[in-house]
Parts: structure tokens; C-alpha cells; sequence
């Protein structure tokens, strides 16, 4: 029996964008994934002052339920105190035990794995998909061979802090997130946008987005 090849894309997704989501499409494509599940973190421990888990674990399932290959998972939320990267994976794997997992993120964070909380178990729980823009130089750390390997993506000049500046602005954000996660943001006034817009054809709502 073949294992199950388990794509981990772990984020705060405030809000998850189509760059997450054509990431975790392409890096399913050509490493053959069965699933890719999408991980809300719980507690960022590097951030402050981010969304309220449930609108953010709301954006991942809006974005995600049109492509049976995504899942999402609430494993960080469920889960008490910081959300790091290495508990992620060790019940992941402990969920899953017949599968191998393939932790997909930016190439900019994983050039600062070394810093990570137990850092060197990482590399035994997960092989790391590193997703840059095309062109990008990239320093990669040290780690054992086969452990990381690079997977350009143009649509990656998308930015959750981008878009939270936009919606701030009153700038539109169509097409850089799902059209569910824009009427998302502008019903529940994320981000500063207003909460009467709700459609595309409102003057506020073409504002926000």
C-alpha cells in the first residue's frame, strides 16, 4: 500500500490569497500530492494583534472548498499556547502515521529555520518545499541532503500584508483573494473595511475591494 503524500501549508492567513492558493496548487502538481492541508496557526509567537482565529480558519475553508485536493486543518487552533512549526508536524504525524509530509512555505522562512524551536528534529518530520518568486536568490541553510528543495511560483507577489493595507486604504482587492473572501472581509469589516459593503456592484464595497 503507497503511502499518502500530505502537503502541509501552515499560515496565519490573515487572509489567505490566491498566492497561497496557486502555491499549494502547484507544488501539489509537481510533487504528486494527494492532499495539501492548510493550517491556520492558533497563537503566532512572531506576531501580534492578528485576526481572531475563527474568521481566519472561515477564510482557509471559503478559499479552499472548491478544490477536493484541499483540506483544512485545525490542529494549531485546537491547540493551546505559541503555535510553532515543529508541534504542527508532530501531530501531523501522529495523526497520519502512514504518510509523508511536505511542509510547503516561503522561501524567506526558510532561510531562518535554524531559528526555529527544535529545529533540528524538523528535518526528520517533514521534507520542506521552499516557494519563491522566479528569479529570486536564495541562501538556503544547511540541512541534510533532499531535505528542502525550491519551487518558483509567479503569483507569489501576492501579500496577506498587502492586502490588509488595501482593504485599510479602501483599495480594491478583487482577484488577489477568492470572491468568498472578499465578501468575507467586508460583512464581518476586517481589516478596516466597511461592513455595510456587500457586493460588487456597492460604491463602499468596490472601495474595499
Amino acid at each position: 500500500m503507497s503511502r499518502l503524500r500530505l502537503g502541509v501549508m501552515g499560515g496565519t492567513f490573515d487572509p489567505i490569497h490566491n498566492g497561497h492558493l496557486v502555491a499549494a496548487s502547484e507544488v501539489a502538481a509537481s510533487l504528486r500530492l494527494d492532499e495539501v492541508l492548510f493550517v491556520p496557526t492558533g497563537q503566532p509567537w512572531q506576531k501580534a494583534g492578528v485576526t481572531p482565529t475563527s474568521d481566519r480558519y472561515l477564510m482557509a475553508e471559503i478559499a479552499t472548498a472548491a478544490n477536493p485536493r484541499f483540506k483544512v486543518s485545525t490542529v494549531d487552533i485546537d491547540r493551546a499556547g505559541p503555535t510553532y512549526t515543529v508541534d504542527t508536524l508532530r501531530d501531523l504525524a501522529a495523526r497520519f502515521p502512514t504518510a509523508d509530509l511536505f511542509f510547503i512555505t516561503g522561501a524567506d522562512a526558510v532561510t531562518s529555520i535554524a531559528g526555529w524551536k527544535d529545529a533540528s528534529d524538523l528535518w526528520g518530520l517533514a521534507k520542506f518545499v521552499a516557494v519563491t518568486r522566479p528569479g529570486h536568490a536564495l541562501d538556503l541553510p544547511e540541512a541534510p541532503e533532499g531535505a528542502i528543495q525550491v519551487i518558483e511560483i509567479p503569483a507569489l507577489a501576492i501579500s496577506s500584508t498587502d492586502i490588509r493595507k488595501r482593504v485599510a486604504e479602501g483599495k480594491p482587492i478583487w482577484y488577489l483573494v477568492p470572491d468568498g473572501i472578499v465578501q468575507f472581509i467586508a460583512k464581518h469589516g476586517l481589516y478596516g473595511s466597511k461592513s455595510e459593503s456587500v457586493g460588487p456592484e456597492s460604491e463602499s464595497f468596490g472601495g474595499v475591494k
